[in-house]
């Protein structure tokens, strides 16, 4: 755990600060620093999880977060492309309320060349399904960061495929806890480590 990790679990937003403008100084890429963050909000994740933090914490972790990356996503935003990959559907799965990852990676996405359709949190499957009837999408992003959310990750894959939109549609999930394993039981067709691997993935994916 580098100290800017250790900064953002401990929630010290001085430090985070402090430790996030030294690593741009030294040319540090942005996504390893981003890496870094989010891999701070995955610690606080799991500490949520196991009641050592509660939801105070979590607050206040996902403000020192976002007040981390304003700089990158003012750049982010400030540069905008063409959508030239197609559509891509975005949100975090019903039971869940976190949107930081889902933020970082929508706008990462808008910025490389796909039109992105935003749907918020706590969405449930009927609404992922009426989206994807509206947009006519290349690719799904289901995201969590609490693994009790698996399971609606999972309700919301299986409706996609019993309302017959699953054809020609790449489903990808994403989120601190999320691996291989959650992927296989969801049955999504990808699991993305972090935003840039999503847009990596989605480019090439192809079903």
């Amino acid at each position: 755990m580098n100290a800017l990790v250790k900064a953002l679990v401990d929630l010290n937003e001085k430090q985070v600060l402090s430790e996030e403008k030294a690593m741009r100084e030294r040319g540090v890429p942005v996504r390893e620093i981003l890496h870094d963050l989010q891999e701070g909000m995955r610690f606080v994740g799991e500490q949520f999880e196991c009641q050592n933090y509660y939801l105070p914490e979590l607050i206040l972790s996902a403000k020192i977060f976002k007040q981390a990356i304003q700089i990158f996503e003012d750049a982010l935003v400030r540069a905008p492309v063409e959508a030239e990959h197609g559509i891509f559907i975005i949100g975090t799965v019903a039971g869940d309320i976190h949107d930081i990852g889902k933020n970082i990676v929508a706008t990462i996405l808008g910025c490389q060349g796909f039109k992105v359709v935003d749907l918020g949190v706590n969405v449930p499957a009927d609404k992922f399904i009426e989206a994807i009837n509206e947009y006519k999408p290349r690719s799904v992003g289901l995201s969590c960061l609490l693994t009790t959310a698996f399971d609606s990750m999972k309700a919301t894959v299986e409706a996609i495929e019993k309302a017959g939109l699953r054809k020609g549609l790449s489903i990808l999930i994403g989120g601190a806890p999320v691996t291989q394993a959650t992927r296989d039981y969801v049955g999504a067709d990808a699991f993305c480590l972090n935003a840039y691997e999503a847009v990596e993935t989605a480019r090439r994916m192809k079903v």
